[in-house]
């Protein structure tokens, strides 16, 4: 196939082959929603929305979808599954308000001989009965040929004749699935172009499935083939390992083939989020296109390239599909990192406070995984806040806390030159910790001073992982002093200032010694 400057069809099959998914059944107002969010916003050609004869509940949910297609024009892309019943399929769908059957056939000899017991002369007779009954009732019809990829390679003259005999039938779209996702991108190419060689006059779909994680592949060899649609569902839902993600099919179609499609890529991602919510079904974070960190740069040498000259910049923008590039701060950050963060913040630093600040980021890497833009705000007030002092230093310490008893903990600190343990316990993590590094200052004739307000913080957004600022005011000798600490833990954050309190007491104290001195 050389001409690639062609339109291919998509049609998305989320609310029928994606409902075979295990646990996944939609709601009669999710499946409406999803159903006005491919027409209407991603623009898919075509939509798959059910099996015929499910329910009476999905009965009144494809009825909906139909009422509020035909208000926006959209009827004829609305397509229901039917089977060689002897019209009830046909009867379900038009009660419906349908105007589209897929009607399913057997696409191998196993299938027609092993599952209906019938020989492939009697099931093309049933086949054309069923197409002219539903011609009759006005629907549209097109026809699957189940199992069509075992059918092709077992037996490619039961497949030819059946098709033979359904050539004249008024089919609009015959299509070509690899029920069990068995085939090689190159065994779809030259199935398929034998397919179109052999019947040029008729439109063949492929409809592939994910067994073998080579959907999205066979799908642009079916397309390189010549087929007119392309069948897939949002987040590569569908039975056992799913169908073909509509994302990376609609992507892989536009940059690796060149083909026009109608679909908005803008919106991508807005729907992959509404099917994982309505589902059940989370994506990875990994996921093409669509997952949370496909258009997060960790590395800092990656950061580096970008702000260097966009080296790591591929035709996969973020714009493309409404999303913004982030580059993530924790240990592997470097310094084009952070400076990205900060301007996305329109945050300016000396050089100087960037290596503290990036330093600190590198620390918390350590225990947190990553670090947002939204963290980095708390992570600089704390940095610029504090002086460097280093005369204590927590080693260890372990919090325990209980429903309805005390919490206890247990602590290592460094204080000067020595190294102290000790335990304590207390109405919560905090006061528990207070009262075990109470008794150690203590020993060195120091004492923590009441404390006058004690105020956490975390980013807006609601993450569950967000880092924690505490912020404490204490009432010393000398005023009022407020330290912070910034943690992933809300407890760890609160000690962290206390830490910060410790170091300042400790050097005001050695301050005041050398000048008596």
């Amino acid at each position: 196939m050389t001409d690639v400057s062609r339109r291919i069809l998509i049609l998305d099959t989320t609310l029928r082959d994606g409902e075979q998914t295990q646990g996944v059944s939609f709601s009669p107002d999710e499946k409406l929603s999803l159903a006005k969010a491919l027409l209407e916003q991603v623009r898919v050609d075509r939509l798959e929305v059910a099996s015929a004869r499910v329910s009476s509940g999905e009965l009144a949910a494809v009825a909906r979808i139909i009422a509020w297609a035909k208000e926006r024009g959209f009827a004829e892309r609305v397509e229901v599954l039917g089977f060689v019943d002897g019209g009830s399929s046909i009867d379900w769908i038009g009660q419906a308000g349908g105007q589209v059957i897929n009607l399913l056939a057997k696409g191998s000899e196993r299938h027609c001989c092993g599952q209906l017991g019938k020989t492939l002369s009697e099931h093309l007779a049933d086949v054309r009965a069923e197409i002219a009954r539903a011609q009759g009732r006005g629907l549209r019809v097109n026809l699957y040929l189940e199992d069509w990829s075992n059918g092709y390679r077992d037996n490619r003259d039961y497949v030819y004749t059946l098709v033979e005999g359904l050539a004249d039938a008024g089919i609009g779209h015959l299509m070509l699935p690899d029920t069990l996702g068995v085939m090689t991108p190159d065994q779809v190419f030259a199935a398929i172009s034998d397919m179109i060689a052999r019947f040029p006059a008729l439109r063949f779909d492929f409809h592939p499935h994910n067994d073998y994680g080579l959907a999205t592949a066979n799908v642009l060899a079916a397309a390189r083939a010549g087929v007119t649609s392309v069948h897939c569902t949002v987040n590569c839902l569908g039975e056992r390992a799913g169908n073909a993600s509509l994302a990376e099919v609609a992507v892989n179609l536009r940059d690796h083939l060149g083909l026009e499609l109608g679909i908005d890529e803008s919106q991508l991602a807005r729907v992959s989020e509404l099917v994982a919510s309505f589902s059940g079904k989370r994506i990875a974070d990994n996921t093409p296109i669509v997952g949370g960190d496909v258009f997060t740069q960790t590395a800092g040498i990656h950061a580096d390239g970008d702000k260097k000259g966009q080296l790591y910049h591929s035709r996969l923008s973020p714009e493309r599909f409404g999303r913004r590039r982030v580059y993530a701060l924790g240990k592997l950050s470097g310094k084009a990192s952070l400076l990205k963060n900060l301007e996305r913040l329109n945050i300016e630093l000396s050089e100087e406070n960037q290596r503290k600040v990036l330093k600190r980021i590198v620390e918390l890497g350590d225990s947190k995984k990553t670090i947002t833009t939204e963290d980095l705000p708390f992570i600089i007030a704390e940095v610029l806040d504090c002086k460097d002092y280093h005369h204590a230093e927590l080693l260890a310490c372990t919090i325990s806390s209980s429903l309805d008893l005390e919490s206890t903990v247990s602590l290592r600190v460094r204080l000067g030159d020595q190294v102290l343990s000790g335990t304590g316990s207390g109405n919560g993590g905090f006061n528990a910790f207070t009262n075990a590094l109470g008794r150690l200052l203590k020993k060195q004739g120091l004492s923590l001073p009441p404390l006058l307000d004690y105020e956490v913080r975390i980013p807006k957004g609601g993450r569950t992982d967000a880092l924690t600022e505490c912020s404490i005011t204490w009432q010393t000798e000398e005023g009022e002093l407020r330290t912070r600490g910034v943690h992933a833990n809300q407890v760890f954050a609160a000690i962290n200032a206390t830490m910060r309190l410790v170091n300042i007491l400790m050097q005001r104290a050695l301050s005041g010694a050398r000048q008596e001195a």
